[in-house]
């Protein structure tokens, strides 16, 4: 029973030492490049009415929720996501704010789903939301702001999969297709079976340029000049069209912002999340079968709170981005300042006063009072176990 105490539940881990420190010093940067775009901090509960989650909302399956009870009796879940928190406070006090409003965030997020090829439960997310603002310059500035956190991260290679709802609700719209075969469609292109969507559109009657653009839910656009062809054939589907125009105008601030090389457009992008209504985006890179990052336009999710706002944000996915960092062997550069002073009981006072001196200038310093069975290989040792930069030896023999 003793050795059953000493794990974790499935889906779940403890970070400690050197990962902990790598992490937190990896949060800290970050978080301090969302406010450095005028993005103010904010903290919402860990837990909530099982309301703000609900199947209204469009976040996730409630049966992948973590739920439990108060002593009201009332159903509280565990946030799967922190976007829908955050609509809620936003709702909550600032509902006659008519000026755009930006936050940005870190915390943990839990998800009861299946725990395949090692996938958390518990994951820590940051990110950034902009309420208020419906123009093409806000979602360049949150796609801006999300490479600047990957760059600072330190990847060197990666790529943000840019979509848009409005082109593959405009093609189902537009080919007919009821709920049963939409759902069909959505799990193909989940899967990324675009030889099975191609397969799937043949046996309809649909007319050639939807065909075709059906087609090209499997093409990676690398610039407005690749989207040229799309945009042609979808002149006769507004809301297609509209979509594709839109991506083209996106393009341009890109270029304004040079992040243009590591955005592509792909019209297969889609989410779980069934609250996006315009641009939605993943981000990839080598290492991480997962997102890094993810991210969209929710202009109505806001209304389920009470206050009619256009927003857009994004989460970066900090388990996924440290192990794709690892794998890519990419080093976080944590300060390594901690000290270690050793000392013998006739050095207690010099051991002390020398550890508050350099506390106060900055240093992190741990004592050790000598054990009689230990020596200093002993503390060498233990100090390379613990990444100790610096040891230093107060004693008098």
């Amino acid at each position: 029973m003793k050795q059953q105490l000493l794990h974790t539940p499935e889906g779940v881990r403890d970070i400690y030492n050197g990962e902990c420190e790598r992490k937190l010093y990896l949060e800290d940067k970050l978080h301090s490049a969302l406010m450095s775009y005028g993005y103010h901090p904010i903290q919402t509960p860990s837990f909530e009415f099982f309301d703000i989650f609900g199947k209204e909302v469009g976040t996730i399956k409630s049966k992948e929720l973590y739920k439990f009870f108060d002593r009201e009796g009332n159903t509280l879940v565990l946030r799967p996501d922190i976007t829908p928190s955050i609509a809620r406070a936003v709702a909550k006090y600032y509902m006659e704010e008519d000026m755009p409003i930006r936050f940005c965030y870190l915390g943990n997020t839990f998800i009861n789903t299946s725990s395949l090829q090692g996938r958390l439960k518990e994951c820590t997310q940051l990110g950034a939301e902009l309420v208020g603002d419906n123009t093409v310059d806000a979602d360049a500035e949150m796609l801006s702001m999300l490479v600047e956190c990957l760059q600072i991260a330190g990847l060197k290679e990666f790529q943000i999969s840019v979509g848009h709802t409005g082109i593959l609700s405009g093609l189902i719209e537009a080919a007919g297709l009821d709920e049963e075969e939409e759902e069909a469609l959505r799990g193909l292109i989940s899967n990324h079976n675009f030889f099975g969507v191609i397969e799937f559109i043949e046996k309809k009657r649909l007319e050639k340029e939807l065909k075709e653009l059906f087609s090209s839910l499997g093409v990676i656009y690398q610039s407005a000049e690749e989207l040229k062809r799309a945009k042609e054939l979808s002149e006769k589907y507004p809301k297609v069209h509209g979509a594709i125009c839109y991506l083209e105008k996106l393009q341009s601030l890109f270029l304004l912002y040079g992040i243009d090389k590591y955005i592509s457009f792909e019209f297969s992008v889609i989410s779980p999340y069934e609250y996006y209504t315009g641009i939605l985006f993943n981000g990839y890179t080598f290492g991480s079968g997962e997102p890094i990052a993810k991210g969209g336009r929710y202009d109505n999710l806001l209304k389920h709170f009470g206050k009619d706002a256009p927003s857009i944000g994004f989460a970066i996915v900090i388990d996924q981005l440290m192990a794709a960092l690892s794998r890519q062997k990419t080093q976080i550069p944590a300060k390594q300042n901690n000290q270690l002073i050793v000392y013998d009981e006739p050095h207690r006072e010099d051991a002390i006063i020398c550890a508050r001196k350099q506390r106060a200038a900055g240093c992190n310093v741990e004592l050790i009072l000598k054990a009689a069975d230990k020596n200093r290989a002993d503390y060498e040792a233990y100090a390379v176990r613990n990444e100790i930069g610096r040891l230093q030896f107060m004693l008098g023999e």
